[in-house]
């Protein structure tokens, strides 16, 4: 599918939030998609708008707090206490505790990554911290930051990315950033971290096979450069490739398969407009040189979280990309095909702000609402 064609797709597929949406998901009625029917229930409640989530080998789901907390959600929805040892960070506009991942070799190593807001001389910035997770499960134990994206700005707390995805081939690291918003060309530039998507070791250091390594004014932990705020990162497991979702302004937000050395256009090239006047972004939409998104949404979904569905829960899903959608709020499908989006579903419209969805060890899918009242919804079978 072109990315003119999956752009009309996306635009032809907005609805309004419905009042019955929200009535579905608190009655936990069956509602029917177009691959499969489920019910929507909440598995979790207490929480102040999380962020990000990482299964335990157990089964209980680590779950972040945007004010700087770190819950454990048991297997009958019941939160533990905030954990200790968590970092401060920077709880302002878009910053705070945001994601969160267990290192591939977790079960033996205990050890834990986080991404957040940080404040430090000179202004704000998403920084990258490495810690164990006690083996009660109650604290974060030797957390410290590995990598900050210099450099900081003052003034702005919004586009701090901090996705956080490992490598299922190598481990390599991979962390996305944003562009900060004040200053957009940061996403262009060689020698800072803003705006781009990072390739590291587990120590934070860059990886010496990465595409810029030993290039003059170019620095080493960069992947791909051209990004404004991306907040999804997930491996597709059929192809092995790194899919990324992020924030256009007013339209224009973005899927893309993330090649090592690419340039994604932002400020460039968009399919967004501008928020004051509604003007286009830059030279056009496309431009030789810079990759084009393999989907688009014009007017916005505001993706955050994503996922690939793997599982036997839902056989009519598998292959799926999930997308978290903050405004107009809910869920999107999106089918897929090898490195290509196919198709684009909503689910579950009106019912709250997304902000992350994973795959639960048990198959089924769960979703984490941005709300001061925040939730973990679960996606059953009906």
């Amino acid at each position: 599918m072109t990315p003119r064609r999956s752009l009309l797709l996306a635009a032809s597929a907005l609805l309004a939030p419905t009042p019955r949406a929200r009535a579905q998901v608190q009655a936990g009625e069956p509602i029917a998609s177009e691959r499969a029917r489920f019910r929507a229930s909440n598995f979790a409640a207490g929480l102040e708008h999380p962020w990000g989530a990482a299964f335990l080998p157990d089964g209980r789901l680590l779950v972040t707090e945007r004010p700087g907390r770190m819950r454990v959600i048991a297997r009958d929805g019941s939160l533990s206490a905030p954990l200790g040892g968590v970092p401060a960070v920077e709880a302002r506009g878009q910053g705070g505790l945001l994601d969160v991942a267990f290192a591939p070799d977790f079960a033996t190593t205990r050890e834990i990554y986080l991404c957040h807001a940080a404040l430090v001389q000179g202004g704000a910035l998403t920084r990258l911290v490495r810690a164990r997770l006690s083996p009660d499960a109650t604290a974060l134990q030797d957390a410290r930051p590995i990598l900050d994206a210099t450099p900081p700005q003052e003034g702005g707390r919004n586009h701090y990315g901090c996705r956080i995805a490992f490598d299922p081939r190598d481990g390599a690291l991979f962390l996305s950033t944003g562009e900060r918003f004040s200053d957009e060309h940061r996403a262009q530039r060689p020698d800072d971290l803003a705006g781009k998507i990072l390739r590291l070791a587990r120590n934070g250091a860059p990886l010496p096979d990465n595409p810029f390594v030993g290039r003059q004014g170019v620095r080493a932990e960069i992947y791909t450069l051209g990004h404004r705020n991306p907040q999804g990162l997930a491996f597709n497991p059929w192809t092995g490739s790194l899919w990324s979702a992020e924030f256009g302004p007013r339209g224009g937000d973005e899927v893309n398969v993330i090649r090592a050395g690419a340039n994604y256009g932002w400020p460039v090239v968009s399919h967004g407009r501008t928020y004051a006047g509604g003007l286009p972004i830059g030279e056009g939409t496309s431009k030789p040189g810079m990759a084009d998104p393999i989907h688009v949404w014009v007017p916005a979904v505001s993706p955050s979280g994503i996922a690939f569905y793997t599982g036997d829960a839902f056989p009519g899903w598998r292959g799926s990309l999930f997308l978290a959608a903050l405004n107009p709020p809910g869920l999107v499908r999106l089918s897929t095909d090898g490195d290509r989006a196919t198709g684009e579903e909503r689910l579950l419209r009106g019912v709250a702000r997304f902000r992350d969805v994973i795959q639960g060890p048990d198959g089924l899918l769960y979703i984490l609402t941005d709300e001061p009242r925040g939730r973990v919804l679960r996606l059953e079978p009906a």
